[in-house]
């Protein structure tokens, strides 16, 4: 069982990052908060949740998920412990919020927010407050990191990759994107465009 992987960053996306160590190659799925805290780091050291690729319910592959932070990891243990939120669903709502935000809108009882989540329906919404509002009680999350934007016409090839990767048709994508940056006119960092973007697709 891993705990973390330190390393050269080889290769990077919004959705994954690819870590050298010791001439193994790990490829780890990332949430978009690990993506802009490691994207410029040329060596970097990811807290991993180890799973199992499931298919005809026997496992049949080793799934690597990355977190910048022990607390972001946490988050992603406390969120796939809840009955119909999966590891992809789990990595997506930390794409859409960040760890401190999801933490507090469980605390406080916003389904609304949760819901606003692709994926995430009222019942699953309603049960993650309910199974995970006592378990979040005495924690306290590390608030989020203060983003440095980059070019606008990077990010929005950056964000438009991200959530292609995520599933999301292209045209639809890029008309979110537009929407959010108003036509490219406002500059906006990789991470503020996915998740304006997950809220209206």
């Amino acid at each position: 069982m891993f705990d973390f992987i330190e390393g050269n960053v080889e290769k990077i996306s919004p959705t994954h990052v690819v870590i050298e160590n010791s001439g193994l190659g790990y490829l780890i799925s990332i949430s978009i908060y690990t993506y802009e805290k490691i994207k410029s780091q040329k060596q970097a050291r990811v807290f991993v949740e180890q799973t199992f690729k499931v298919e005809n319910q026997n496992p049949v592959g080793i799934v690597l998920f990355g977190f910048s932070e022990p607390e972001e990891r946490e988050m992603f243990r406390l969120l796939t412990s809840v009955s119909g939120v999966g590891n992809n669903t789990g990595i997506l709502m930390l794409s859409s919020l960040d760890a401190e935000s999801l933490a507090a809108a469980i605390l406080n009882g916003n389904v609304g927010l949760l819901k606003s989540i692709k994926g995430i329906g009222e019942k699953t919404a309603q049960r993650i407050v309910l199974e995970l509002r006592d378990k979040l009680g005495g924690k306290k999350m590390k608030p989020g990191a203060t983003l440095v934007s980059p070019g606008v016409s990077d990010a929005m090839n950056e964000a438009l990759s991200a959530l292609l990767s995520l599933g999301y048709n292209k045209s639809a994508a890029e008309k979110a994107l537009m929407k959010i940056s108003d036509n490219g006119k406002t500059s906006l960092t990789v991470e503020e465009l996915i998740r304006n973007s997950l809220k209206i697709l």
